[in-house]
């Protein structure tokens, strides 16, 4: 016992000494910041501060870089069919800050080339069972990764069921988690909801304008149903998703349902390699398309690629549709 009473008397001596010398004595930080568990498609995932992020497409780059995020990630997969729309965006100069590891679609041979510890994507929007690269796959090689909410409606045996803009507002304040960005998050969706809820509560009296999204295709029709963001964006401005019965993320239809349902405007999304011209061009020249009030008065809304995906342009997107929904008297 004497000697441990010794033993203490000098520790506390030499502490006395360093005070006395100005020098500081601090824990160590080497750590970093606890892990945070959090919700994503009904399973509670524990997540490390990522340290080498990649973001697959639009949606997933946008909401990093919303929340600051660009000096953090390690790269992106951005198709090529998406530059038009990368060079349109407000985000440009993180786009250009950061690398792009791949103009293809998300590949499991590039993340681990790129030593990813964390992948954002979409279920079937990125991750996939065809193309071997799934949560269940990266976690076997120690990667984490986060799937976009939205996306969550057909994953898995218990789909999770969010309303899009409900689905974007989670994933936003769950990345501000995982990032340890919690501040700028509840900033971000306080913001989003503010404007979100202005637009409904300036909505006109009186049955909605009938909106008819035109993603692609003469054939058949791509378009989107009620569990994607473009739906809440009609909604919003003011309109209704002549598709928003189907319950679909993004799906293909028959024209004859889109005749029957007489939109009176037809909102394009202008991506992919075709002009978004041309797509307006296909459909004014479309014989069946001809008795519909949208072509008759000539009523072509175009929305970007990276308005129309789950991302913090979403409320963008409903407010120039409302602006334009007013300018037609509607």
């Amino acid at each position: 016992m004497t000697h441990r009473r010794a033993g203490l008397a000098a520790a506390l001596t030499c502490c006395l000494l360093a005070t006395a010398c100005g020098a500081t004595v601090a824990p160590r930080t080497d750590r970093g910041p606890e892990p945070v568990t959090v919700d994503n498609c009904g399973q509670r995932i524990t997540y490390p501060l990522p340290e080498r992020a990649v973001a697959y497409d639009m949606s997933s780059t946008e909401k990093m870089f919303a929340l600051g995020l660009a000096d953090r990630m390690r790269g992106i997969v951005m198709p090529s069919t998406a530059d038009p729309a990368v060079e349109r965006s407000p985000y440009l100069d993180d786009y250009r800050s950061v690398e792009t590891l791949s103009t293809d679609v998300l590949g499991l041979e590039t993340v681990v080339a790129a030593g990813a510890d964390w992948v954002l994507a979409g279920w079937n929007s990125g991750f996939s069972e065809d193309r071997g690269i799934t949560p269940a796959k990266l976690a076997e090689l120690g990667i984490k990764s986060f799937q976009h909410t939205e996306s969550c409606f057909n994953y898995g045996a218990n789909p999770v069921r969010v309303p899009p803009l409900e689905a974007l507002y989670t994933d936003l304040e769950q990345l501000g988690r995982i990032f340890h960005v919690e501040d700028r998050a509840a900033a971000l969706v306080a913001d989003l909801r503010q404007r979100a809820e202005a637009l409904r509560a300036s909505r006109p009296a009186g049955e909605p304008a009938r909106v008819f999204i035109y993603d692609s295709g003469t054939t058949e029709p791509f378009t989107s149903g009620r569990q994607a963001s473009p739906d809440a964006i009609v909604s919003l401005a003011g309109g209704r998703n002549v598709m928003g019965h189907l319950d679909e993320r993004w799906t293909t239809v028959g024209w004859e349902p889109v005749v029957a349902a007489q939109p009176e405007v037809i909102t394009v999304v202008d991506y992919g390699d075709q002009p978004v011209e041309d797509k307006i061009a296909f459909l004014k020249s479309f014989p069946p398309l001809a008795s519909t009030p949208a072509v008759r008065h000539d009523r072509f809304h175009v929305m970007d690629y990276g308005e129309a995906v789950s991302g913090p342009r979403n409320i963008d997107a409903a407010e120039d549709l409302a602006a334009y929904l007013r300018s037609i008297g509607r």
